[in-house]
């Protein structure tokens, strides 16, 4: 997605999926360009299509970056709750599951999650403020499972929100400088993200949640 601009895509494929081919055009656009460095013309350029019809499907810029961001922290969401599901009921492996869940999604999804962390300032206020509100939901699953590791001794830690905050930023900075070629995989990298963050909140256990070796 991050490697040059993308072929143009035939025309009648629009109708079908045209929108997705114009959101897929537009992340390609912000992500290596920024917001405010693409026009709608460019991204109707990268779409294969005409202005009008970019249009025709988000009425400015600002639609479709809302859409973006929107969409990739809504699934962030989703993942998180079905790792900490899938789990069971010990704080620790739900910690562990989360975190790997989150930098998956941050791998998997780069492109999106780097503009989602870089162009937030890039909205209006009232969807500013929606962005912040999923985001604070995030914070409140992981707040919710420190907290409860904390209650029942499994977590030794002070700073409850502190530690919260460092590891969600610890995992979505992620996306920032993760290369799939690089010397880690993605399924290590959130394995070892496991790790620090258990050790982070003073988790001592005997054996770490489905801890692996890389």
């Amino acid at each position: 997605m991050a490697g040059g601009t993308a072929a143009a895509r035939d025309p009648s494929e629009l109708p079908r999926q045209g929108r997705e081919v114009v959101l897929a055009a537009a992340l390609e656009a912000f992500f290596e360009q920024g917001f405010h460095g693409t026009s709608m013309r460019n991204i109707a350029a990268r779409a294969g299509t005409a202005v009008s019809h970019a249009y025709y499907y988000f009425p400015s810029k600002t639609d479709l970056l809302r859409a973006l961001i929107f969409q990739v922290t809504e699934d962030l969401l989703a993942a998180l709750a079905a790792a900490r599901a899938a789990a069971g009921p010990d704080p620790a492996a739900q910690l562990a599951a989360m975190v790997r869940a989150h930098v998956a999604l941050h791998t998997e999804r780069q492109a999106e999650s780097f503009v989602g962390n870089t162009e937030l300032r890039s909205l209006d206020e009232r969807d500013r403020d929606r962005a912040v509100a999923l985001r604070d939901a995030v914070g409140a699953m992981f707040r919710e499972v420190v907290g409860a590791g904390m209650a029942q001794g499994t977590f030794h830690i002070r700073h409850r929100e502190e530690a919260v905050l460092a590891i969600m930023t610890m995992c979505t900075a992620v996306a920032g400088w993760y290369r799939a070629g690089g010397p880690l995989r993605a399924e290590a990298i959130g394995e070892r993200y496991a790790s620090l963050a258990l050790n982070m909140l003073g988790w001592q256990g005997v054996e770490e949640p489905r801890a692996c070796s890389f």
